[in-house]
């Protein structure tokens, strides 16, 4: 794996070609051996929605890349300023035309709508005053430059309290405002838990990030210990996005996987890593589901199963002693499924007819496309 990474890695920088960047991401996805630091990783590009698009950088794309990883499960205090002076981020929100006598106000407006606070929890004039903080944070020579001349010292009045702050004053006032853990309470369950956190659940889980300081390990730990976590009304509640279902998929059932059409479906799908549709990021839940999406799910099933467009599939899904069904119900759905579905399975294998090729064809292509399997 770390030989394979690096190869990928290093061919995105020779190249300067993005989308060898998101193949060496998609090859992490898949085959890394901790998984859930590159769900971390995905969340925190999601929450700082940033684009190749605008940055035309593959390093500055990597290395904010290796921050969100860095920093995954770890003190949102220290990923916030660390953040901030991201080469990536500062061309993305215009930090260099944020300056002393014209304040831009881009990176100030997203730093508390998108970042920490979320809407509602701050005004225009807080906005106002937050950029002049950030003014003189620039970029030279494709790195964090502190521009003192550009750089506004007078004072400033952000939620209702005065003082000479710069930058870092303003991410702390964000850090410690009421709002803060609120909002990346919110954030976290809707990736790990649910779509639609009920007050209760958003209440639980901020009171988390505040007894943890706004670590994120601890409080994703505690979360997934709890009774509330295995309820049944929140298994299988949460819509796969296309990483989920085709990199999942593929990690599952795959033996060598082509990663030029992977990736291509995936941007036809709607997530194009490294490249967000806005600063917003992507919106997920039954954005993912909408018909021309539910096409491409369902194209993208049948060729993985009949053509190998996309991958070649593991021999040993059909040599094992137990049964091929039980076997791929165990692997795709976690278990057994209801005895309708199941029942369904055994007769569209039987129904098939062909060789038995045709049959396991038939069987894993149903499956794929249970309703069962689009959520997790």
């Amino acid at each position: 794996f770390e030989q394979a990474e690096a190869a990928l890695r290093a061919t995105a920088h020779a190249t300067s070609d993005v989308n060898d960047l998101k193949a060496w991401w998609h090859y992490r996805m898949v085959y890394s051996a901790n998984p859930l630091r590159e769900k971390l990783a995905l969340h925190w590009h999601n929450h700082f929605a940033t684009s190749y698009a605008k940055v035309k950088s593959v390093p500055m794309m990597a290395a904010q890349n290796d921050l969100f990883r860095r920093h995954a499960g770890g003190s949102f205090r220290e990923l916030l300023h660390a953040e901030a002076r991201d080469p990536a981020m500062l061309v993305w929100l215009d930090g260099n035309a944020n300056r002393k006598r014209h304040p831009n106000e881009n990176f100030a407006r997203e730093v508390m709508e998108l970042f920490s606070l979320g809407i509602g929890n701050y005004t225009e004039y807080d906005i106002q005053e937050a950029a002049r903080g950030f003014s003189g944070w620039h970029l030279r020579d494709k790195a964090f430059w502190f521009n003192a001349v550009q750089h506004d010292g007078t004072e400033k009045t952000i939620f209702g309290k005065t003082g000479r702050y710069q930058g870092d004053d303003v991410l702390n006032l964000c850090l410690d405002h009421p709002a803060c853990p609120r909002f990346l309470a919110l954030k976290l369950l809707r990736t790990f838990v649910t779509s639609t956190p009920t007050p209760a659940q958003r209440d639980h889980a901020a009171a988390l990030y505040q007894k943890f300081d706004l670590q994120t390990a601890p409080v994703l730990r505690e979360i997934c210990r709890s009774p509330e976590f295995f309820a049944p009304e929140l298994r299988r509640n949460l819509i796969k996005s296309p990483l989920d279902f085709v990199l999942g998929t593929l990690r599952s059932l795959a033996a060598q996987i082509h990663w030029q059409p992977v990736r291509e479906l995936l941007a036809r799908m709607g997530q194009d890593v490294l490249e967000p549709p806005s600063v917003k990021g992507w919106d997920g839940g039954r954005q993912w589901i909408q018909s021309t999406g539910w096409i491409l799910r369902w194209n993208f099933v049948t060729d993985l199963v009949s053509s190998g467009k996309f991958a070649s599939l593991r021999q040993d899904l059909w040599s094992a002693p137990e049964p091929m069904l039980e076997r791929l119900e165990l692997l795709l759905l976690g278990g057994n499924p209801e005895p309708a579905v199941h029942a369904a399975l055994v007769r569209q294998g039987e129904e098939a007819g062909g060789d038995e090729t045709s049959r396991r064809q038939a069987t894993l292509q149903m499956l794929l496309s249970l309703p069962e399997y689009q959520l997790m």
